[in-house]
């Protein structure tokens, strides 16, 4: 595996095992005022990060978008997920960090499309 599709597993990997133990605080407590954030969490810092990281590791594409699209979307999930606590919290001063991860995430997202639309060119035919 190349260390370009470690990475996203690594990360996503860390957002997964967060989220469980998150929700089973959550759960121990009967509170879940957080749960969108865990949510977030989990689908875009586990699922999304997980799916990019096989996309990488079954086409061996990267290079410097594979790492900007890392980069972004690793950013995303960790400006936007604390924003969104302190946001769920009543902490209304967080929203521009909540927006600013979501557009990290979006970026990530829109990098990735970009490299799995211009794989199509090197794609061999079924």
């Amino acid at each position: 595996m190349n260390r370009l599709s470690l990475a996203f597993f690594t990360t996503g990997a860390l957002c997964v095992m967060t989220g469980m133990i998150w929700g089973m605080i959550m759960g121990s407590h009967g509170d879940f005022t957080l749960a969108p954030a865990h949510a977030h969490l989990n689908l875009v810092g586990w699922a999304s990060l997980a799916l990019m990281g096989t996309f990488y590791a079954l086409s061996g594409k990267g290079g410097r978008l594979g790492w900007l699209n890392y980069g972004l979307s690793t950013a995303g999930v960790l400006v936007m997920i604390p924003a969104l606590v302190v946001l769920l919290s009543g902490g209304k001063s967080a929203e521009p960090a909540v927006i600013a991860g979501s557009v990290l995430a979006a970026l990530g997202m829109a990098t990735f499309l970009f490299v799995v639309l211009s794989s199509w060119r090197d794609a061999k035919p079924a």
